[in-house]
């Protein structure tokens, strides 16, 4: 039975695309626990499923069978508008491609998410400028996409992705096309919002990126075959 004591609570879920013969099973019994303020790196090879895993978290994709709660809430069973105004509220999403409008400034792609949530103008961009603030480009907030490098780019994703106060942010590759000076810029970043209790999973192929979190879990073929404590986690379940 799922439990409302976790962000993230999922329960034998199981993908599967096509039937038959042609059926591919992404996921297969899949169960796994995030703790609110954990921070949760998943790896594994190519095809291993952690796609779709985070397509399924990040209620973008739903799960052929199986047991989802976010943040107390069954998505396993919501309808396509219930589930879309979760992913504008309660996720947060760190993209590897950034997913930045490019005729937009830095403060207009940031405001995104409060004008689908309906927050007035002042508001939004107050917000904003403070989103920008905290990851380091408050001189930055007219520039578009072309005048950034990639380390800002991505800082403004982090920041756009942190202003609705989501109960968890995603982060798919979120260092894969950066430097590493810039790498080390965005794991500064998303190791501060862990200090600050913020709930982080993150897909990644690199090791020492891995590292930066409290815990690992390794995907192959669909199943989760190991799980590494790379911190001693002291938060209490929410």
């Amino acid at each position: 039975m799922v439990s409302n004591k976790y962000v993230i609570d999922v329960d034998e879920l199981n993908k599967t695309y096509g039937s038959g013969e042609l059926a591919v099973h992404a996921l297969q019994d899949v169960s796994f626990k995030v703790k609110s303020g954990e921070f949760v790196a998943i790896m594994g090879p190519s095809g291993s499923g952690k796609s779709t895993l985070m397509n399924i978290l990040g209620c973008l994709d739903t799960p052929t069978s199986g047991f989802y709660q976010l943040a107390g809430n069954d998505i396993s069973s919501l309808k396509e508008r219930e589930l879309a105004k979760i992913r504008n509220i309660q996720i947060g999403f760190v993209f590897q491609t950034f997913n930045l409008l490019p005729r937009f400034s830095a403060l207009k792609n940031v405001e995104q998410p409060m004008i689908y949530r309906g927050l007035k103008k002042n508001k939004r961009k107050e917000k904003a400028l403070a989103a920008l603030a905290a990851v380091g480009l408050a001189d930055r907030v007219e520039h578009k996409p072309n005048e950034l490098s990639g380390g800002q780019k991505q800082r403004v994703a982090i920041a756009r992705s942190l202003v609705n106060d989501p109960s968890i942010i995603l982060a798919d590759e979120p260092t894969g096309n950066l430097d590493s000076e810039s790498e080390s810029e965005i794991l500064n970043i998303l190791n501060g919002l862990h200090e600050d209790g913020i709930t982080i999973v993150m897909v990644t192929h690199e090791r020492e990126v891995a590292e930066h979190a409290d815990r690992i879990v390794h995907f192959r073929d669909g199943k989760i075959v190991d799980q590494e404590i790379i911190k001693d986690y002291r938060g209490e379940p929410s």
